[in-house]
């Protein structure tokens, strides 16, 4: 059995003034961990920080991405692996920790998540992402203010409109009800969208709330006022325990 105190895994996540992991796509790597029982340290990057870090351990950058360098990325200290991007990670890790399980895809998941992907991000576009700002150092603000206004091509204070905000979630209701409805097709066999098997989806899922709890708590509420996905982030509170 492997000692609990010596990670196998170091997970690079970005850093918040809470100390809260908040980066969607970070939390999809740690909730697979947690739910495998793999020992790993969390080191914290700020925005700043991560192309230097993780081009330093020699890791090429995206092909295709807004960023040369995101987080996550993780060392595997077993085979002295390095990688980045959740994709390629959770693929890693789903091969050298098979047990127990979580299925990476299915015919639902893939439904949900592009569903999930189509109506939420437009409006955590103008909600949870200029929220961001206010949760991170004031190094990281300058490197996150002049990234992402120079991608989307207008300041975060032209981007956090609350009344287009408030606009887009009444029009995005009746998605987001056949979204919640999609995640309950197997309720009668368990809290997760296949049931009682956890997956892949449902972190993906749960990293897209925690970005929002952490960052902008009105527009995480808003969402988890839909019983499919109260019941999923439910369900996966003991993977949700280590935070670092």
């Amino acid at each position: 059995m492997t000692d609990q105190n010596e990670p196998e895994i170091i997970l690079y996540d970005l850093g918040s003034l809470q100390n809260e992991p908040f980066s969607p796509l970070a939390w999809r790597i740690r909730l697979m961990l947690n739910y495998k029982g793999i020992p790993y340290k969390t080191v914290f990057l700020e925005f700043p920080d991560i192309e230097p870090t993780l081009k330093g351990f020699g890791i090429p950058p995206h092909e295709s991405s807004y960023a040369d360098y995101t987080v996550p990325a993780i060392h595997h200290l077993p085979t002295n692996t390095y990688l980045m991007d959740s994709p390629a990670i959770s693929e890693f890790i789903e091969s050298k920790y098979p047990h127990p399980a979580v299925p990476l895809t299915s015919e639902l998941g893939i439904k949900i998540q592009e569903k999930f992907r189509d109506v939420i991000n437009p409006i955590f576009r103008i909600s949870v992402m200029p929220s961001v700002y206010h949760i991170i150092s004031p190094r990281a603000q300058i490197y996150f203010r002049k990234s992402r206004e120079t991608l989307i091509g207008v300041t975060l204070e032209e981007l956090d409109d609350p009344v287009k905000a408030e606009e887009a979630w009444k029009s995005a209701d009746g998605d987001l009800s056949q979204l919640s409805d999609w995640t309950l097709t197997h309720k009668d066999e368990g809290p997760f969208v296949l049931g009682a098997q956890v997956s892949y989806t449902d972190f993906w899922i749960i990293g897209m709330l925690e970005w929002a709890r952490v960052a902008n708590r009105a527009a995480f509420d808003k969402v988890m006022a839909y019983p499919g996905v109260k019941r999923i982030h439910e369900a996966c509170q003991p993977y949700m325990k280590k935070r670092d």
